[in-house]
């Protein structure tokens, strides 16, 4: 099961490289990267009438991107999203929704009730190539309350 998962998750990684070869920001369409990456698991509103597609690859795959569509229809920027870069702007009191936004879904979601706390959780690759778990903590008025990242254990050999 284990190499199926693998053997999946390469192959997503090499159609998505693929896939944003043939994109060009400023000259794609809405239409090109429907046709390229599908439908998006979630479509946000951006500045200027805009809007963002969430495309995640979680909990597979180590990346989730974020395609933007301007108001004119054509694409105006696609983003790899689990960055320390973006990690690096969860803070504590960060609602959400903004962290839903910042790094799209989660790979997982673990409810502690008696702590009255869940951690998301997503998988990524830290360069040059280790894998990692980010995990924010949020409270039961679902604001992050602490995050950090660790190696994935998921990923080594038993």
């Amino acid at each position: 099961m284990a190499m199926g998962l693998l053997a999946g998750a390469i192959g997503l990684a090499g159609c998505d490289r693929q896939n944003i070869s043939e994109l060009e920001e400023g000259v794609s369409t809405e239409a090109d990267v429907r046709a390229r990456f599908g439908e998006p698991e979630n479509v946000w509103d951006a500045p200027n009438s805009g809007r963002i597609f969430e495309y995640n690859r979680q909990p597979q795959g180590q990346k989730n991107y974020m395609i933007t569509i301007g108001a004119d229809g054509k694409m105006a920027a696609l983003r790899q999203v689990l960055t320390p870069e973006n990690f690096a702007k969860v803070q504590p009191g960060m609602p959400m929704e903004s962290l839903r936004k910042l790094l799209g879904k989660p790979a997982k979601v673990t409810p502690y009730a008696l702590k009255r706390e869940t951690e998301w959780e997503w998988r990524w690759v830290q360069p040059p190539n280790s894998p990692m778990v980010f995990t924010a903590t949020l409270n039961d008025d679902q604001h992050v309350l602490r995050s950090g990242s660790s190696p994935d254990r998921g990923t080594e050999a038993p």
